[in-house]
């Protein structure tokens, strides 16, 4: 690869607290956000009693209203939010109480457990260190600050991100594999072909101001730059299209404008300041050909090279089945238009900012839908058996595919 040159941001020399370019949106008031609001639906608030992370909340709603400066509320929100983290990737794999007779791969108990911790944190008085106390809490419930990679030659080193659900107005029960997959997997080691390798996992936001304001690059950097625990691989994961499995080619700089989780949408290029020169399309590094050879799963797996651009010298978008062509403007990369795109994106840019020579790209899951007979979101149940084994299935194939990519190493 090519190394670019740095001028806004110069990355190789840039503290990690530095890539927060703004304040998300949420961070600015004490009035409930729309992901709040949604709390108080019959849905979460089943998903955190049949989980017993409702204690979990209540347990640091208690300790929040018991403190009355900045410090001792920093204390109180780093210390409930990286146990909110470690209970959720606990119960995933299986240590400790389950809490509930919830499936223990459900990711949705962090997602509804971290917004009551943030409701409770805009209740909190002081005005001023709300933004900052967010900031941490957010953080430190994702596993975006406890990234651990062992250092040394022994193991190889893999970083894997999943996404919070989404869309949830249209139905507010629903759960994203990607999100479940990194609890499942947060500080596992796997047996590959090349030996033995940690996977080390972060949850993202479903928000297009986190992204915005630097939350990818302030998780993955950490990880990218040159050190002795630099990262052998990473692949960003998000959930995709009904019945398969993409490992997405192709990556564009374009913001299509669907709404988040809060109900925002934008429109435009990609935001990344630090890049001297921005690309309208970066390109997968992870060994695609290895992934479908290997067919490890139920779900068939593709090589997904199609994009929507503006070819050179033309006013209107179209479909390139086989990857964009040369001088086209991004209109939507292999993942779309959304927030897997983005992430892809912003992970691939990153990496060749840096110089990185390593497997790197996006992964898109089957869509994880809910049994016959409970599709219905007004009077369908929060779980089902075939709800949970489409889960577990899922999960499964992005082990085998991260096992059978690292095997390449």
């Amino acid at each position: 690869m090519t190394r670019r040159s740095f001028t806004a941001l110069p990355l190789a020399a840039l503290p990690v607290t530095g890539l927060v370019l703004s304040a998300p949106a949420w961070a600015a008031t004490a009035t409930p956000t729309v992901e709040e609001q949604r709390l108080d639906q019959a849905a979460p608030q089943e998903i955190l009693r049949r989980s017993g992370f409702d204690t979990a909340v209540q347990e640091f709603a208690a300790a929040l209203s018991g403190v009355r400066s900045r410090a001792a509320a920093e204390r109180v929100v780093s210390r409930y939010g990286s146990g909110l983290w470690r209970k959720a990737v606990d119960r995933a794999q299986g240590r400790g109480p389950a809490g509930g007779d919830l499936s223990r791969d459900d990711d949705r108990p962090l997602y509804w457990a971290r917004l009551a911790m943030t409701r409770e944190v805009r209740l909190w008085q002081p005005d001023a260190a709300r933004s900052a106390l967010l900031d941490r809490l957010e953080r430190t419930s994702r596993g975006e600050d406890s990234v651990g990679l062992p250092a040394g030659k022994g193991v190889k080193r893999i970083l894997l991100t999943g996404f919070d659900p989404f869309q949830l107005d249209i139905d507010v029960r629903r759960s994203n594999p990607s999100g479940a997959t990194a609890l499942a997997l947060d500080g596992v080691t796997v047996e590959t072909a090349s030996g033995p390798a940690r996977i080390e996992t972060a949850v993202f936001p479903v928000r297009w101001t986190d992204f915005t304001a630097g939350t990818v690059e302030r998780t993955l950097l950490p990880s990218f730059r040159p050190g002795p625990r630099q990262v052998h691989l990473f692949t960003t994961v998000s959930q995709g299209r009904v019945g398969r499995f993409d490992v997405e080619r192709f990556n564009g700089a374009w913001r299509g404008g669907y709404p988040d989780n809060e109900n925002l949408s934008v429109t435009g290029v990609v935001p990344v300041p630090y890049a001297s020169e921005q690309p309208q399309w970066t390109t997968t590094t992870l060994p695609y050909r290895a992934i479908l050879a290997a067919g490890a799963g139920p779900f068939p797996v593709y090589d997904h090279t199609s994009v929507t651009e503006i070819p050179a010298g033309a006013t209107d978008p179209v479909t390139s089945a086989t990857g964009p062509t040369p001088g086209s403007t991004a209109r939507a990369g292999g993942g779309g238009d959304y927030l897997s795109n983005e992430i892809a994106y912003r992970a691939t840019l990153l990496r060749d900012e840096l110089g990185l020579d390593i497997p790197g790209g996006h992964v898109h899951t089957p869509v994880l839908q809910f049994g016959d007979g409970n599709t219905d979101p007004a009077t369908g149940t929060v779980t089902d058996p075939a709800f949970v084994a489409n889960r577990l299935a899922i999960i499964a194939q992005v082990r085998a595919i991260v096992v059978t990519a690292a095997g390449t190493l």
